[in-house]
């Protein structure tokens, strides 16, 4: 694991953090691709598409800050765990948490797929949420054994 591939995201993370655009910016590659498995429409190309994300989330979250919480290395990849939390304009908490999988090239991020979401600090039990992906409510039975 090189130096600039184990520092990337702790760049990330220190740009975030000072509100940094232009350093946020250079974290990524002209060509980056960022892939969104939960919400595929959400998924862009370009370093362009970065500064406009975040040039709105530092208007909307003035006080926006990241934590890396872990991270690890893989050849010329990243996986690394993120909490950002700060406070709307409009006064409401804003919460993420999740796993972000960077591909590195020299000191650039070139894609990433995404899997940050917003915490939920209310909502259905573990049986609930099950049935609400799933549909309907699934009976618990315990298989008999014959002796």
């Amino acid at each position: 694991m090189t130096e600039a591939i184990a520092t990337m995201v702790e760049r990330l993370r220190d740009a975030t953090n000072a509100h940094d655009l232009d350093a946020l910016v250079d974290c990524f590659a002209e060509s980056y691709r960022n892939e969104t498995p939960a919400h595929p429409s959400r998924g862009f190309e370009g370093r362009a598409q970065v500064r406009s994300n975040w040039e709105h989330i530092f208007a909307a979250v003035p006080d926006v800050t990241a934590r890396l919480l872990r991270s690890v290395a893989d050849g010329a990849e990243i996986w690394s765990e993120w909490e950002m939390s700060g406070t709307r304009r409009d006064g409401l908490p804003h919460l993420m948490r999740g796993v972000i999988i960077f591909g590195i090239d020299g000191h650039r991020a070139t894609w990433a797929r995404f899997f940050l979401e917003p915490v939920e600090s209310t909502g259905q039990g573990p049986s609930e949420a099950v049935s609400s992906i799933v549909g309907g409510r699934v009976e618990h039975r315990r298989r008999r054994r014959s002796t």
